[in-house]
């Protein structure tokens, strides 16, 4: 594989988002979609809107719509590397995105990280958001240990515990 020079996206947000989940960098699949979790194999999209006993939204569109709606922010740690493919341990050079300025901006109850590398990254860049951060599995289909409960867990933490409060 050859390691090219990348960008991630925008964070997904507006000033209803309650909840912000924080990956490390968009993968190979989401590149090419456009938007996070492109992946059809990545757990993301089935765990979140399964949490909410919602569908997977079919468009980009619907998926931002879905976040909104639901008060979920979605970002990335970092906002440009150099990486190979979209394996997290290549990434070299990286920019991280300006996480504490989100932060500041939204009334965040809960950080969610996807991963111990978006939790590592972010307690290097920013270790006063960190404090603040929740690490959870990722949701890459290449983690073997992907926990569905340890999601869900968090998500009724962030969000009560019924998914009607939001």
């Amino acid at each position: 594989m050859n390691r090219v020079r990348a960008t991630g996206f925008a964070p997904v947000c507006d000033e209803k988002s309650r909840v912000l989940i924080l990956g490390s960098f968009p993968s190979v699949g989401s590149r090419k979609t456009g938007f996070y979790y492109g992946n059809p194999q990545n757990r993301f999209w089935r765990t979140v809107c399964g949490f909410f006993g919602e569908e997977i939204p079919a468009t980009t569109e619907d998926k931002r719509a879905f976040l909104l709606r639901r008060r979920i922010a979605l970002w990335d740690v970092i906002e440009e590397c150099d990486v190979e493919g979209s394996s997290d341990a290549s990434i070299r050079g990286e920019r991280a995105a300006n996480v504490p300025a989100l932060m500041a901006r939204c009334g965040f109850r809960a950080v969610l990280c996807n991963g111990s590398k978006a939790y590592e990254l972010l307690r290097r860049e920013f270790p006063a958001c960190a404090e603040r951060a929740k690490r959870l599995s990722s949701t890459s289909p290449a983690n073997p240990r992907f926990s569905a409960e340890e999601w869900n867990a968090a998500l009724r933490e962030a969000f009560g515990e019924t998914e009607n409060d939001v």
